[in-house]
């Protein structure tokens, strides 16, 4: 019993670790993958158990990004802030309607979700404008803070209803709603991850779908791969199109691969 505790532990800090290195290199991405690794590489039978674990490391991986992003000054905080607050909303009642699916058909859903992310992986990122973008202040505040509120809202509900991060939807919604170029809508959006991953987990926690040892291990790793992935980054930075497509195969893979657990289980009851 020890040893597979032991195991379980060790394949939960390295599912972490590779999630923060993605992370880490690529900018974004990396926390959809916290699901499917938390069912075929760790073990976790319980699809709901999996979605509120891995939104605990969605969470954990947001904070520590955003704390980088912070120091260098690539946070619009009131967009960011407003984004969030709208969202918060929105991941609460996503979190409770995914609660109330069919565990394999969430986890189908789930891996379509993966699909499309991997698909939009293969694009790479694109900058849109300089990093001096729009800023919020009392003027622009009036028609800038309800779209802001708009996005969020409904960035959220799909954030809670996965337990992802949803940083593929709130990136390019905070470069349509507010105008911002790239570097600065990844680094805002951390605010609105962070959150949005806290709120699914709580949610979940409190139906006590976490496993908090496996979210603990999680975590560890993924401290661990950000740093690894931070020291690299630089010297990887001209093959990161090369990497993002990679990175596009291997999510399409895993979403392939649960979109067809999900359908066939269903479809055998």
């Amino acid at each position: 019993m020890h040893d597979v505790v032991s195991l379980s532990a060790a394949l939960a800090a390295l599912s972490g670790g590779l999630i923060g290195l993605i992370l880490a290199v690529l900018g974004s991405g990396g926390s959809v993958l916290a699901v499917p690794l938390l069912v075929w590489l760790v073990g976790v039978d319980q699809p709901h158990v999996a979605i509120g674990t891995g939104a605990i490391a969605v969470a954990a991986n947001a904070l520590f990004g955003l704390a980088t992003h912070a120091r260098r000054g690539t946070v619009r905080w009131p967009c960011g802030l407003v984004f969030a607050s709208a969202g918060i909303a929105g991941a609460t009642g996503g979190a409770w309607l995914g609660k109330l699916t069919d565990p394999e058909m969430l986890l189908g859903l789930f891996g379509l979700v993966m699909i499309v992310i991997g698909v939009l992986g293969f694009k790479g990122k694109v900058d849109t404008g300089p990093v001096d973008a729009i800023r919020m202040s009392r003027g622009n505040a009036g028609w800038l803070a309800p779209r802001l509120a708009g996005f969020g809202v409904a960035s959220g509900v799909a954030s809670g209803f996965f337990g992802i991060g949803g940083g593929f939807l709130i990136v390019p919604a905070l470069v349509a709603a507010a105008g911002l170029p790239i570097e600065i809508a990844m680094g805002t959006s951390l605010v609105a991850v962070s959150a949005f991953g806290l709120t699914a987990a709580a949610s979940y926690a409190g139906s006590g779908l976490v496993d908090w040892t496996i979210a603990g291990w999680m975590m560890a790793g993924g401290l661990v791969g950000a740093g690894a992935g931070a020291a690299i980054a630089s010297r990887l930075a001209a093959r990161r199109t090369w990497l993002s497509a990679i990175f596009g195969v291997v999510v399409v893979a895993m979403g392939l691969g649960l979109t067809m657990r999900g359908l066939l289980t269903v479809l055998s009851r």
